[in-house]
């Protein structure tokens, strides 16, 4: 049947002047609403510091903070995890991240994408556990992805018959056609796509939509910077970072998604306060292997 998609359930009772925004603002780019968080960094460093201690096989950075917090925000406002394809708005069926990472630590290495399913319930220590898994097979495979592959092998066409396939791919979306193989190995078919600028060293930006696929908040996390007065080091020091999100706002309205921004922020600066376990010793089945 048409328009019944295989990651997502179309959502029927919208509003009229909510349902006839997709065909006034028909890209993602054009309904674009951009937002600046500051977040106090002094919880989250201690969090940080005290489950690095206990977990040195799998370290985390405050990356893992941030999908975590946005993994129970878009299990706590259902709509916010919804897509516009088509023209028609959809409801996601899982929470899907996408994020990137270097092949390895050279600098001229270059960048995989990686996408995971997340489960809000899933505890914190298996979902670091898993994503580190999941780096390691990546850059260690020696493979390439599925849509590496399918992307090679439209770029071998000539000009004119790679438009015709990416025209019958973008009609075949539009439609509820794609099968779930190809949406679920797809990176950019997901909730939100993560981007760890602190992890180089740079300040965050806003970053564009990507009109094709169907994620419709980007997530650029920034370096955090010591707060004025506060020690440079130590378990005193006083930090803050930047967080700058983009999101269509064809999606849902402003009033949530700021009260669901609010709720991230909540959770970085006092991750124990928002339910997240104290950390403990790891056990011994949860490392990666070594190469």
């Amino acid at each position: 049947m048409l328009w019944r998609r295989t990651d997502g359930t179309l959502v029927r009772d919208v509003p009229p002047t909510k349902a006839i925004m997709p065909y006034l603002m028909r890209g993602r780019n054009e309904s674009a609403v951009y937002f600046e968080q500051q977040v106090a960094m002094r919880n989250a460093d201690a969090y940080i510091r005290e489950f690095n201690a206990t977990h040195s096989d799998v370290p985390i950075t405050i990356q893992h903070l941030v999908m975590w917090a946005i993994a129970q925000v878009l299990d706590k406002f259902p709509t916010m995890n919804r897509f516009v394809v088509g023209g028609r708005l959809y409801q996601r069926s899982d929470i899907w991240f996408t994020y990137s990472a270097k092949q390895s630590l050279k600098g001229k290495s270059p960048l995989i994408v990686i996408k995971r399913r997340f489960d809000p319930a899933e505890p914190f220590a298996d979902m670091v556990a898993d994503m580190a898994r999941q780096l390691h097979d990546n850059r260690y495979s020696g493979g390439i992805s599925r849509s590496d592959a399918e992307a090679g092998l439209i770029l071998r066409l000539p000009g004119l018959v790679r438009r015709a396939v990416l025209a019958i791919g973008r009609f075949g979306d539009a439609f509820g056609l794609l099968p779930r193989s190809m949406i679920e190995d797809d990176p950019m078919y997901a909730s939100v796509f993560f981007a760890n600028l602190a992890s180089i060293g740079m300040d965050a930006c806003y970053h564009h939509l990507y009109e094709y696929g169907s994620i419709g908040i980007f997530g650029v996390i920034g370096r955090a910077t010591t707060d004025p007065g506060s020690p440079t080091s130590g378990p005193d020091r006083r930090r803050t970072m930047t967080l700058r999100w983009t999101f269509d706002e064809r999606v849902e309205d402003g009033l949530v998604a700021g009260y669901a921004l609010k709720r991230c922020k909540q959770i970085l600066e006092d991750p124990l306060a928002a339910g997240l376990p104290v950390p403990e010793p790891a056990s011994p089945a949860s490392g990666v292997g070594s190469s």
